[in-house]
């Protein structure tokens, strides 16, 4: 019978090679397995706390969003006149209840007397009898009290820039449903009615976050069967955030389905990885040991070398040298296949880095990132390609209509608030789109393009998309071509003119003053509009020329004029220089005029100016005796606290309020309001835009203090205007030409 047994050879060979290289294999492949395991289960977890924190910040978000709602109307005059007026419940109703409810989405508002009842009520979507106030009583009570409190022992601090009175709010239960209820008190916003804490009426406003809470919970956020319930019952892959109130009383449960990468990705690369363990096993078992042993310091130290390479070092994504080699294979194919490439452009990024700095410049623009990766599609190549500049490449679509979608996406996602070191950062992103073969097969000229459809996009209001079109190149070579002739216009004589149009005294209905404005005649195309010029002038770093010479003419012209003042506009960017005051005193001191008769005109634009250049300037001008305006008044960022920031000599209401006369738009009641407030404050008003003697009268019946207009005069040139003035000083009254 023969030796069946393994020769003394074939033993050793198994138990020294064959084992030992078997046994690393399969050790390796159980702590790969158990690394994966481990790691899918830790992006799981983070992907289920980033979904907490965010229902604790959209519930914390909405009790500061309600306060802030109810600020709207209860930090209000007439709202402390009106709520003591006994039957004012269409009042009531009108600016404290059923306009809480279809503006802000409130389900509920109450107001309260000094004795904490019910004086008006709003519920169930109508104007309710104030016994309902009595099932909610119970749990309005101690907020009211505590809110009370607070009036009689106000905080010495405030309350926070965006805060304009105190507020007691918080989660709890109503009729069984989860609720945010907030209470304000209905205080003066002028200062001017005083009363104490015992006089002071309260508002109730009440927002449910079950029903119409959860369903935008679900459409912004994307939580997947998102459902309110008062016991922590789950079903199968369900998980729960319990919903507590301020003292960590738990009221109910949020529960849903979480988005689970981490086993999303374990159940796709499962079969895969078994057949690579059974390849590994069955014939790289020798080679592993040996190839991972020698190489493995080399083979991390160059795929670190060309990530670094390849990738933007803030976001791991690709850089611009990535991208263009990706590009340049991806429209290798581009006949058989359609593709995109999106131009992004953050909108104020700039403003950011320079009002909070750059670590949160690079904060944001790695949540960016983040967001961008969620909406655009895995097959799809996001590449960072600048500081605030990225592109997407997309490949395969089928119709243009997906391109227009996902834009509309990428833009959507960037709408929501950025919430980094406590700063709500609110910024827009534009884009460009140039499309293969359509526009090209060659990466220069596919990325040229997707960069002026951008342009196109930010010229057109930004915040928005734009796909290439032939007609983008030509409005971008008219542009330039409009650019360099301005540039040869500002060193011609003839050219750039400043004609005048007269500014007339409402009461005593004669000239008082006229106001500088830059006009272009070009040589081929005429007179073109100051709205097309002006901005490529700020884009091209020639405004501040062509102020000094609108400023230069129009005093030197107004030297001998019979007016009070002559105004001349200035453009953000002027005001922004730090040296412009002492321009200004410079130009008045070499041609003798007095300051007292110059007035400059600046837009609200100049009211935003973190660095305080603007204000700095403002300042200086006025201590020179000039005069300042503020034109085109409640088009902008207007309010009374930014003009008790931003001295000011005078308001010029906006065209539009004063063309709104005699339609259904409320402008009389706001240009009422505008001249009031600016009285109160001292300042005269200008109402810019009169066209008509109807608007002539009523404005000279609000108290309106100066008119300009076409009705009174057209802009002039300096002959015409000479002419004018000394026909006006014949007659002694308002002449209306034009």
């Amino acid at each position: 019978m023969a030796d069946t047994r393994p020769s003394f050879t074939s033993r050793k060979f198994l138990f020294r090679t064959v084992m030992p290289i078997l046994g690393t294999v399969v050790a390796i492949c159980i702590a790969v397995s158990m690394l994966v395991v481990w790691s899918s289960r830790e992006t799981d977890k983070i992907a289920v706390e980033r979904q907490e924190n965010l229902l604790a910040l959209v519930v914390s978000q909405a009790q500061f969003t309600i306060a802030h709602d109810q600020e709207s109307s209860t930090v209000w005059d007439d709202a402390v006149r009106n709520v003591k007026i006994p039957d004012n419940a269409d009042w009531l109703n009108n600016n404290l209840g059923s306009w809480m409810i279809t503006y802000f989405g409130h389900d509920g508002a109450y107001v309260l007397n000094p004795q904490n009842d019910a004086i008006f009520a709003f519920a169930d979507g109508k104007v309710a009898d104030h016994s309902t106030y009595d099932a909610i009583r119970p749990v309005v009570a101690p907020l009211a009290a505590k809110l009370r409190e607070m009036l009689l022992n106000p905080d010495p601090s405030g309350y926070g820039e965006r805060v304009l009175s105190p507020g007691a709010s918080e989660v709890l239960t109503l009729g069984g449903r989860p609720a945010i209820v907030s209470v304000k008190p209905i205080v003066s916003d002028s200062g001017n009615l005083e009363q104490t804490a015992d006089e002071t009426y309260l508002h109730v406003a009440i927002r449910y976050l079950d029903k119409s809470f959860i369903t935008e919970l679900v459409r912004d956020y994307l939580f997947t069967g998102l459902r309110y319930s008062p016991e922590n019952k789950l079903s199968l892959n369900e998980h729960s955030y319990p919903l507590q109130s301020s003292v960590g009383k738990t009221i109910g449960y949020f529960i849903w389905q979480p988005y689970l990468p981490g086993s999303t990705v374990m159940s796709q690369i499962a079969p895969a990885f078994v057949g690579i363990v059974l390849l590994m096993l069955g014939i790289m078992a020798a080679l592993l040991a040996v190839l991972r042993f020698r190489s493995q310091k080399l083979l991390a130290s160059e795929k670190r070398m060309k990530f670094l390479a390849l990738h933007d070092s803030l976001t791991g994504l690709p850089n611009r040298a990535d991208f263009n080699d990706r590009l340049d294979k991806a429209l290798s194919n581009v006949k058989v296949a359609s593709l995109a490439v999106l131009y992004l452009d953050l909108d104020r990024f700039k403003q950011v880095n320079d009002t909070l700095g750059h670590p949160v410049g690079d904060e944001l623009i790695r949540q960016f990132t983040g967001r961008l990766k969620a909406v655009v599609e895995d097959k799809a190549v996001i590449a960072r390609i600048g500081g605030d500049e990225f592109t997407v490449i997309v490949q395969n679509f089928t119709r243009i209509s997906a391109i227009e979608t996902l834009c509309e996406n990428i833009i959507t996602i960037v709408r929501h608030p950025f919430d980094i070191d406590g700063n709500h950062i609110f910024i827009g992103v534009s884009i460009g789109v140039a499309v293969a073969p359509e526009h090209g097969t060659e990466r220069t000229e596919l990325v040229r393009k997707a960069d002026i459809a951008l342009y196109h996009a930010k010229t057109a209001g930004r915040g928005r998309f734009a796909i290439f079109g032939k007609e983008m190149d030509t409005m971008l070579q008219q542009r330039r071509t409009l650019e360099r002739e301005l540039r040869e216009a500002l060193a011609s004589e003839t050219q750039i003119q400043v004609h005048y149009q007269p500014l007339y005294s409402a009461h005593e209905q004669k000239i008082n003053g006229v106001e500088a404005l830059l006009r272009w005649k070009h040589p081929e195309q005429g007179w073109i509009a100051p709205d097309i010029f002006i901005p490529i002038a700020e884009d091209a770093g020639m405004i501040e020329a062509l102020g000094e010479r609108v400023l230069r003419q129009a005093c030197t012209d107004s030297m001998s004029w019979p007016i009070e003042t002559v105004a001349v506009n200035v453009s953000v960017v002027e005001l922004r220089n730090p040296a412009y005051a002492m321009k200004v005193a410079k130009i008045l001191l070499s041609i003798g005029m007095d300051p007292t008769r110059l007035e400059l005109e600046v837009t609200e634009s100049a009211l935003t100016d973190t660095a305080g250049h603007c204000e700095h300037n403002i300042k200086a001008l006025r201590a020179l005796g000039i005069t300042i305006a503020l034109d085109d008044f409640g088009t902008g960022f207007s309010s009374l606290g930014r003009l008790q920031q931003l001295a000011v000599d005078r308001i010029k209401i906006d065209r539009s309020f004063v063309h709104g006369f005699g339609n259904s738009t409320n402008d009389e009641a706001i240009v009422r309001a505008i001249i009031e407030l600016a009285h109160a404050k001292g300042l005269r008003t200008t109402a810019e835009g009169v066209e008509t003697t109807a608007q002539s009268d009523y404005l000279r019946h609000l108290g309106c203090d100066d008119l300009q207009g076409f009705l009174l005069s057209r802009p002039m040139p300096v002959k015409e205007v000479e002419r004018l003035l000394r026909t006006s000083a014949s007659l002694g009254a308002i002449s209306t030409t034009g």
